[in-house]
């Protein structure tokens, strides 16, 4: 699970840059539930920011915050310097794309588009002219005249995106976008919208519980749960080094195991868990105390079957192959451990035919780089 490389600049880089979208201390109750707590957040123009989350952590209810549809019980929100308290929805820089697209059945592609442009009047040649720009932009130009019963699913959405961008807005929040489409249909569109977001510069906010679509389209994460932001980061920070146990366990396939600190020193620690014959070496220092109880997260990406027991006083383990899953571009094997303990490991099918081959109940021994794992206490 990656994310592309992007040549843009990573404006939150520049300490001297005012954010675009400033969230400050904002909480939202309703009645005894908080669905938001003390969150505090700065998205910088140009970003395609990802709020990301299982259901209920609170995204969707920040998102509608921005929007105007809900009021913070506590805090303040800032678009572009201005404080938002008390500006209707309507008054906002923001327009909104809905996850089921609510476009008007009766109306065509061009009449969905240009309909907010008509409710501000609008002249008819500048909207004429804008949405013509915009389905360009969408690739829908050609459908201009069919109804959305005619489209496919992949159009309705470009379609919906057209009509949230005609208006020219300074941010677009996008609730789950691209939650409608399949896998094949989704992952494509995913790179469209980064197209077109980097073609016009406008600022993203997007809510999802997709890790993978986070992944792919955010210049930064904002991992979310129970109301709270856990830890902001680079689609690469977020995976590699997460925070927390929640986010490394929430973030792509993990292994984690539970341990306690047996030697500690400013370069390197190891961590002797319970599940595994041998320590875990860790070629860098954690912030915890001697003795401490730690988890140990490593990706299965990062673990290496052998035939024979490694040649290594740590970061190894025996185990018997119990399923594999054949996916195309990489094989999942799912290994147990002697006290019943599964393991996953997935290797690239970077071949067609492969001078190693593993099967189910084999005996096989699991090994791991020092800079693999990621240690942790909260």
């Amino acid at each position: 699970m990656s994310a592309p490389a992007r040549s843009k600049a990573e404006p939150w880089r520049d300490a001297g840059l005012e954010p675009y979208v400033r969230i400050a201390g904002v909480s939202k109750r309703f009645g005894d539930f908080t669905a938001v707590d003390e969150v505090s957040l700065d998205i910088y123009k140009g970003e395609i920011f990802c709020l990301l989350g299982g259901s209920g952590c609170g995204k969707t209810t920040l998102l509608r915050m921005l929007a105007g549809f809900e009021q913070p019980s506590a805090g303040q929100l800032f678009i572009d310097g201005q404080d938002m308290a008390g500006i209707a929805p309507y008054e906002r820089p923001v327009n909104m794309m809905f996850q089921s697209y609510a476009l008007f059945p009766h109306m065509t592609v061009f009449g969905n588009v240009a309909f907010g442009l008509q409710q501000e009047g609008l002249p008819k040649s500048q909207i004429a002219s804008r949405v013509a720009d915009i389905l360009d932009i969408v690739r829908m130009g050609e459908f201009a005249l069919r109804k959305p019963h005619q489209l496919s699913g992949g159009q309705r959405q470009r379609v919906a995106l057209a009509r949230s961008l005609v208006k020219r807005p300074k941010l677009l929040l996008l609730d789950e976008p691209l939650g409608a489409l399949d896998r094949k249909l989704r992952e494509h569109t995913q790179f469209e919208l980064i197209s077109i977001q980097e073609q016009l510069g406008v600022t993203f906010v997007v809510v999802t519980h997709d890790q993978e679509e986070a992944m792919t389209l955010a210049s930064r994460i904002g991992v979310m749960n129970r109301g709270k932001i856990v830890q902001i980061g680079t689609p690469h920070q977020i995976y590699e080094f997460p925070a927390t146990r929640f986010v490394a366990d929430f973030i792509g396939s993990v292994n984690l195991f539970e341990g306690q600190l047996v030697e500690d020193e400013s370069d390197y620690v190891r961590v002797a868990c319970p599940q595994l014959p041998v320590p875990v070496y860790v070629d860098h220092g954690v912030s915890a105390a001697p003795d401490a109880s730690l988890w140990v997260a490593i990706r299965p990406e990062k673990i290496t079957l052998e035939r024979q027991q490694p040649d290594s006083r740590d970061n190894w383990a025996r185990g018997v192959i119990k399923d594999i899953a054949y996916m195309g571009d990489m094989s999942i094997f799912v290994v147990l451990l002697p006290d019943g303990r599964e393991v996953r490991v997935t290797a690239a099918n970077v071949a067609r035919k492969s001078g190693e081959t593993f099967t189910w109940d084999d005996e096989v021994y699991l090994s791991w780089d020092a800079s693999s794992p990621v240690v942790g206490s909260g």
